[in-house]
């Protein structure tokens, strides 16, 4: 990719295609760090490329871990058991 595009925005980074597992790891992981800050103080310009570099970052990650282990309580069936636990009365032995 060029370093601009056709809108004349400049694309920052390396393509996330190019990078080895543990770059891209290490991108994911500062991207996520600044994420806060960037949507809290960043001007319009700057979170629309936050934006654009963590969905590349994140696409590219996929690409790479179709299979890749997923936490009982990150799906909509974990969350769900969590809630209902959390509303049950717990029984005192012996009643």
């Amino acid at each position: 990719m060029n370093a601009h595009d056709e809108r004349g925005t400049t694309m920052t980074g390396v393509e996330p295609d190019r990078l080895d597992d543990q770059q891209l790891m290490k991108e994911l992981e500062t991207i996520h760090r600044t994420r806060h800050d960037t949507l809290l103080y960043g001007s319009n310009d700057a979170l629309r490329a936050h934006n654009e570099r963590m969905a590349q970052l994140e696409g590219e990650y996929l690409r790479r871990n179709p299979r890749r282990p997923v936490a009982a309580g990150r799906t909509r069936e974990g969350a769900r058991e969590r809630g209902s636990a959390d509303t049950t009365t717990p029984t005192t032995p012996g009643t």
